[in-house]
């Protein structure tokens, strides 16, 4: 059984991270069953530092997921 409301609130707290770290660039941001993820894709493409900066910052376990076609993506673990 998927906790929603934690998914949801922990997606509240990556967009505030994203927000304080590289402004509001999310293009968008939701829940993978099969990965049991959080996914993310910013809409702009940042510098490898940049990306790792911000993997760091998240409070689940975040990993840079590659270049999509609007920007960044990134990987959050739950």
């Amino acid at each position: 059984m998927t906790d929603w409301d934690s998914i949801w609130r922990l997606q509240d707290e990556a967009r505030a991270v994203v927000n304080a770290v590289v402004g509001e660039h999310i293009w968008n941001i939701g829940f993978s069953h099969e990965r049991q993820a959080i996914e993310i894709e910013l809409t702009v493409h940042l510098e490898e530092e940049k990306a790792s900066d911000l993997c760091c910052q998240f409070s689940l376990t975040a990993d840079y997921d590659g270049e999509g076609s609007h920007g960044t993506r990134f990987v959050l673990y739950l």
